[in-house]
């Protein structure tokens, strides 16, 4: 089957949301919001965060303009999922379209809905493994895809493959006309030598460790479905996203502050600063496909362990505690491919390292999830 994309409506909406998506700024001051094209100094405290991460590109606008429908985030409930939800209301308001933007969860736990609903997004409590509560989910022609699991995978294996591998032959028998958009790691990459500029989306994926497996197990089966059925889906890979709470540079920035020690044996990463990211996936549902595109989301730069401790100590007034030595190769992406149909990011490294550093130091919140960058033997 050839290669399959799904469009959207008319010219003239998308023409709309362009000339809307250049009103964000005037919108946002007068709400007293950031947007993508001013970026401050400091993020003041969770509320400041979260406007700047859920604030629409002008592509994301376009994109959400010109597809008709609905969308449900479905896994909505994680790290990057109400920020993602929140971006897509403010895009279709920006536009000045009708949609329901609907975030699907368990929710489990005080509080996560009504943050949604606050933001604009509806909610739906729903154990996405029950057949029977996926069946009641309402019929939507876009899906954002963010239900997963990696940590805690060790030990709980089953329930990762259940998740990472069999949930997708629900969503895919459940919504086989939508757009989906759906969330994998570059974990599914091997480890390439440290000098090179990352693997590409063209190289062979060489999982390590059973969480990796299954994330690739995840893709197989959206492929299979894809070609199958001509569900039209777009594979994000992602490797790393970062904000103030979470992130690889926020596990270095904690270890430096709290005088622990940094390990620097995998010694390189990249990392993408959250807002951009969700722009990106959002932005990907216009480009889902039959068979399905795959696309690196990830950062330019790739980023020296070593180095990002060293940054950070100097702002904190500390010494870097490292051990080990750098490896001769590392799991590194290249994001050129994402840059091409998405715009290249805007918030740099020496960017994410002042925010992260002036947030720590003056005791902003933490989520507590370490990303374990640098685990090279796949368990996590």
């Amino acid at each position: 089957m050839g290669k399959k994309a799904v469009g959207g409506s008319t010219q003239s909406n998308a023409s709309v949301g362009l000339r809307l998506a250049t009103e964000i700024g005037k919108t946002a001051e007068a709400r007293n919001m950031s947007t993508p094209n001013e970026l401050p100094q400091t993020i003041t405290d969770v509320a400041h965060l979260e406007d700047l991460l859920s604030a629409p590109s002008a592509g994301v606008v376009e994109t959400l303009a010109r597809l008709p429908g609905d969308i449900l985030v479905l896994g909505a409930a994680g790290k990057m999922g109400p920020t993602l939800s929140r971006m897509a209301r403010r895009a279709t308001d920006a536009a000045g379209i009708q949609r329901r933007v609907i975030a699907v969860s368990r929710f489990s736990s005080p509080g996560q809905e009504a943050k949604f609903h606050a933001a604009g997004v509806e909610t739906i409590q729903c154990d996405l493994l029950d057949p029977a509560q996926l069946a009641r989910l309402p019929d939507a022609p876009n899906i954002v895809y963010m239900a997963g699991m990696k940590f805690g995978a060790t030990g709980q294996e089953a329930l990762t493959w259940a998740l990472n591998a069999h949930l997708p032959a629900l969503v895919c028998r459940r919504f086989p006309a939508s757009r989906v958009a759906a969330f994998s790691t570059g974990n599914v990459y091997d480890f390439v030598p440290t000098t090179s500029s990352g693997s590409r989306e063209i190289d062979a994926p060489n999982p390590r460790g059973e969480y990796a497996m299954s994330c690739l197990g995840r893709e197989r089966i959206f492929e299979h479905f894809s070609r199958a059925q001509g569900t039209p889906v777009s594979l994000l890979r992602l490797n790393y996203a970062v904000e103030m709470r979470y992130g690889v540079l926020v596990d270095i920035a904690q270890k430096v502050f709290e005088g622990r020690t940094v390990d620097v044996t995998m010694g390189y990463a990249n990392v993408i600063w959250q807002g951009e990211a969700n722009a990106m996936a959002l932005q990907a549902l216009g480009h889902a496909a039959s068979p399905p595109l795959v696309v690196n989301i990830a950062g330019p730069e790739i980023i020296s362990v070593r180095q990002v401790a060293e940054k950070f100590a100097r702002r904190f007034g500390k010494a870097a505690r490292l051990s080990g030595a750098e490896s001769k190769d590392a799991l590194l992406s290249n994001g050129e491919r994402g840059y091409q149909l998405f715009g290249r990011p805007r918030v740099t490294v020496d960017q994410m390292i002042a925010w992260i550093a002036d947030w720590i130091a003056r005791g902003g919140e933490s989520l507590g999830k370490p990303t374990h960058f640098e685990t090279r033997d796949g368990k996590f």
